[in-house]
């Protein structure tokens, strides 16, 4: 009869940065990538920022796997259904000491904190703000599907301004039910109006959208 056990070990892993934290930094993006994607290319999305004004943050997912029969394209997961709440743990525990060793210091003086998921990287972004309680200036949920594990109003404090959802017109994975469920689940956790960005577009990232809202964060500013 066979019997799973489980072990802990210390790991290590990457994780990528765009642009030079200086005293012009206005805004810090903490951005999560999608399934498949590495943390060095999900970042170039972010490269049409200002970079006088942003610096980007990209966690990189520690699951690594071949995407083709090749074995030329590597991709990554952040989790599957199998051991689901190990991996969760193992997400924090990896999240946690990127918080202590790159975002806790830059946020002691006084920046703008943008957290953004695409696709599984939404239930990601979502589980390390409500696990690290973590103040967010706002939130960007790009094409992804928020976790139904929150409470009534679990962000209400957290994040301070409205929550953006980012959907493709023509993502095949977002129906029109599906895109509804997702605005009442926002609602109620975030205890307020979600604001929904369509574009003319598939399942990938809308550059577009994102510059706009960093532009409109700028203004606001001003």
């Amino acid at each position: 009869m066979s019997e799973e056990k489980t072990v802990s070990y210390r790991t290590t892993n990457s994780y990528e940065t765009c642009n030079t934290f200086t005293a012009d930094t206005q805004n810090i993006w903490l951005v999560f990538h999608g399934l498949g994607h590495l943390s060095r290319y999900f970042i170039k999305h972010f490269e049409m920022l200002n970079p006088a004004e942003n610096y980007i943050i990209a966690p990189q997912a520690t699951s690594l796997y071949y995407q083709d029969k090749r074995y030329k394209y590597v991709g990554a997961c952040w989790l599957t259904r199998e051991n689901l709440e190990q991996g969760i743990n193992n997400n924090h525990a990896y999240l946690e000491a990127l918080y202590e060793e790159e975002l806790k210091p830059k946020l002691k003086v006084n920046r703008r904190l943008i957290i953004m998921g695409f696709s599984q990287g939404v239930s990601v972004a979502m589980r390390c703000l409500h696990s690290r309680n973590l103040n967010c200036d706002q939130i960007i949920l790009h094409s992804g599907s928020i976790p139904r594990s929150f409470d009534i109003n679990s962000f209400k404090e957290l994040v301070t301004s409205t929550p953006v959802l980012v959907y493709g017109a023509k993502d095949p994975l977002i129906t029109e039910d599906r895109l509804k469920s997702e605005m009442e689940y926002a609602r109620e956790i975030f205890g307020r109006e979600p604001r929904v960005i369509r574009y003319d577009g598939g399942h990938e990232v809308d550059e577009n959208s994102l510059k706009r809202l960093a532009e409109e964060t700028g203004r606001a500013e001003k």
